[in-house]
């Protein structure tokens, strides 16, 4: 099943055993009611930001909207070409991502081999969400804003910092950049 559809169904599911109507869980979240409809119907795939934002209203970790439990395991091998996929592909942000802890039993990080197009970005607005972060770029060039800082990151440079922080990212290099990114999301104990 695609990852679209599974994030979809999760979320209409949860939603309506909470007994919750799109504009409640909108209101909550601050993700507007036409991107929940839009992922509900297995139309878009949320970025981290927006699966963060839905998991707090239901208490739930991000992975409980990606994981399909019957084909979780607690030792996960990847080879190349083997990971699941997503392709980002909107107006801003051209990026390619391969987890390396899909399939891995209520992982407590997430980790991705990232492909980020020219001029790839995350957007014009900052993101925030709980957690930890980890960028290592392998090839091309980032700029990461967080806070008021800016960051320049070339091959074999690596950023970490805490999520809350708002932060972006742009691919500011003449090819593709690519990049190992690992967050610790947010986890209700």
């Amino acid at each position: 099943m695609q990852i679209k559809k599974i994030v979809g169904k999760k979320l209409k599911a949860i939603r309506l055993k909470r007994d919750m109507t799109i504009q409640v869980l909108a209101e909550k979240s601050q993700v507007s009611s036409n991107m929940i409809s839009r992922i509900e119907r297995g139309l878009t795939i949320p970025s981290v930001e927006i699966l963060m934002r839905l998991a707090v209203v239901f208490d739930k970790s991000i992975n409980y909207f990606v994981e399909d439990v019957s084909t979780s395991h607690e030792i996960v091998l990847t080879r190349p070409g083997q990971r699941d996929k997503t392709v980002y592909d909107d107006d801003d942000n051209n990026m390619q991502t391969e987890s390396f802890t899909s399939g891995l039993r209520d992982p407590q990080f997430m980790s991705f081999f990232c492909t980020i197009k020219p001029g790839g970005t995350s957007g014009q607005k900052n993101m925030y969400h709980p957690g930890d972060e980890l960028i290592y770029v392998l090839s091309g060039r980032l700029r990461v804003s967080i806070a008021d800082e800016v960051h320049f990151l070339d091959e074999g440079d690596s950023l970490s910092f805490k999520s809350h922080l708002p932060h972006r990212w742009d691919n500011i290099g003449g090819g593709e950049a690519q990049v190992i990114w690992t967050l610790s999301p947010f986890t209700i104990i």
